[in-house]
């Protein structure tokens, strides 16, 4: 089994910019509503650059969960989020930035959700220690509005200003 094991991050600006080795395009959609109740994971479809996968998550929210991806060929990808994504499809451009031992991933949604950017580190394990750009702000690993899944219900735009859930 497969476990995501990521801490969450807001920004205080914009320095981590100068230090980005790569930037790519993401779309991904999310194929089942796991907002009508029942459901036990989260799964999506992603397009990342020139490829597409597969990914389903357990819907725990937190410092880890369960995961499972898998390449599939790019025009299925695709076919699929025109075809079968629930609700929008979340465009978002990923940067990397090495920082100490960790490469941080930071996400500038588009869309709805313009005006969002999130910085993710993945760890080896829980007790994993990361060494804290001066960049990085506060912590939402534990906070659901600030999850891709969540994201697609209640997009960004949809907020007020104290960050919280408004209809649209």
């Amino acid at each position: 089994m497969a476990r995501e094991i990521e801490r969450k991050f807001l920004l205080k600006n914009d320095d981590w910019k100068a230090q980005a080795h790569q930037k790519t395009h993401f779309a991904q959609g999310y194929l089942n509503d796991i907002f009508k109740g029942g459901a036990k994971s989260s799964i999506r479809v992603r397009i990342e650059g020139n490829k597409a996968n597969m990914n389903i998550k357990s819907l725990e929210i937190g410092l880890s969960r369960d995961e499972y991806e898998y390449n599939i060929p790019l025009e299925e990808g695709q076919k699929i989020l025109a075809t079968l994504a629930v609700g929008p499809v979340i465009e978002k451009v990923r940067y990397l930035v090495k920082v100490g031992q960790h490469t941080w991933e930071i996400d500038e949604f588009l869309g709805d959700n313009l005006g969002l950017t999130v910085a993710e580190v993945e760890l080896a394990s829980e007790q994993d220690t990361i060494e804290m750009p001066s960049w990085a702000g506060q912590e939402v690993t534990n906070i659901t509005r600030y999850y891709n899944v969540s994201l697609s219900e209640h997009p960004f735009k949809c907020w007020s200003a104290d960050e919280k859930i408004i209809n649209c």
